[in-house]
């Protein structure tokens, strides 16, 4: 068995799938995987029935030689996007896989997270088409490996309003004023040191006596 690119942080709380020699496209693949990278598992499953339908597009950033442009892609700040609909139906039977993977070691299924997914080239088909004049000419197919980890995303618990109170109460630190009704030209000093010297002397507690007073 072909070990996986990335090791899950904690494996108890994650769950695994893959598939080898997929007869789908590499590069409409690898897209399509790009854009589901890090989306819950609900989302990513809705995401990739509506590329079916036409209803949201996938936006190709690297492979996009020759794509059109399209309004969908305005919510992905692209400009050029595709449904593919048979990487789509491949990436939907994949999750499926893990999620019940995810049921088989005890996961909350509703809490699950693509945190890794691969698609890597797999050795291309070959195949040949006839042309004219006797010619033969390669028809190559350009098969696929995914991998995908999804993990069980923590839930943040809000710290109680005591506590954020507290921290609050003892972070206060006396500001420096910026009013200061203090003749500092007339006192001879530069301005910068004469504020200072006035914040210096209202820190002083007023049960202290200054020395000379």
């Amino acid at each position: 068995m072909v070990r996986y690119s990335l090791d899950p942080e904690n494996p108890t709380k994650s769950c695994k799938a893959r598939g080898s020699n997929l007869r789908v496209h590499f590069k409409n693949t690898r897209e399509t995987a790009q854009a589901i990278k890090g989306m819950h598992i609900r989302k990513a499953t809705k995401f990739l029935k509506d590329v079916t339908l036409k209803k949201q597009c996938v936006p190709f950033r690297r492979y996009n030689g020759g794509v059109g442009r399209c309004a969908q892609a305005k919510q992905w700040d692209w400009t050029q996007g595709r449904w593919p609909k048979k990487s789509a139906d491949f990436l939907l039977h994949m999750l499926k896989n893990a999620e019940s993977n995810a049921e088989l070691k005890g996961l909350d299924v509703d809490s699950l997270v693509i945190e890794h997914i691969q698609v890597n080239k797999a050795p291309k088909m070959r195949r040949r088409t006839y042309r004219a004049h006797g010619r033969i000419n390669p028809y190559m197919s350009s098969p696929c490996h995914i991998e995908m980890i999804l993990t069980e995303k923590e839930q943040i618990v809000p710290k109680p309003e005591e506590e954020l109170a507290q921290k609050k109460k003892f972070n206060k630190q006396p500001q420096m004023p910026y009013n200061i009704d203090v003749p500092i030209r007339s006192s001879g000093l530069r301005p910068d040191r004469a504020i200072f010297g006035y914040w210096l002397f209202q820190a002083i507690p007023r049960h202290v006596e200054l020395q000379g007073s």
